[in-house]
């Protein structure tokens, strides 16, 4: 445990996600909702990129010892990742109405150290 009583890899979690968000802003992306949770699974950052509805999964890596961010997104993620989104659209039309895509944001390095890289439509339907 840490001084504020969250376990390390949580605190090196929610650094990569504040990367994350930093960057995609940097892109001029527009974050709706960071950590979106339904009962069929979460989407950690929902944003818009102009017009379109990016749903976008943070992947994070100390080091590429066991693999990329990217290569950690199993079928069985991306099938969450889906029912997750589908269930945010069924609950707010307006979003639904939207072209929308699946982003995900590799984060790799230590807290202090990190790097992002957004890969726009990382996987299609």
């Amino acid at each position: 445990m840490t001084v504020a009583g969250a376990a390390p890899h949580l605190v090196a979690g929610r650094a990569a996600e504040d990367a994350a968000c930093r960057d995609l802003e940097g892109l001029g992306y527009r974050l709706l909702a960071r950590n979106w949770r339904g009962r069929r699974g979460e989407l950690d950052v929902v944003a818009l990129d102009g017009e379109t509805l990016a749903l976008v999964e943070v992947r994070y890596r100390a080091s590429a010892d066991y693999g990329s961010a990217a290569e950690s997104v199993t079928w069985r993620k991306r099938a969450r990742w889906v029912r997750a989104a589908r269930e945010l659209l069924a609950s707010e039309p307006a979003l639904a109405r939207r072209a929308a895509r699946f982003d995900l944001v590799e984060v790799e390095g230590v807290p202090g150290e990190l790097r992002c890289r957004v890969v726009k439509g990382a996987f299609s339907l």
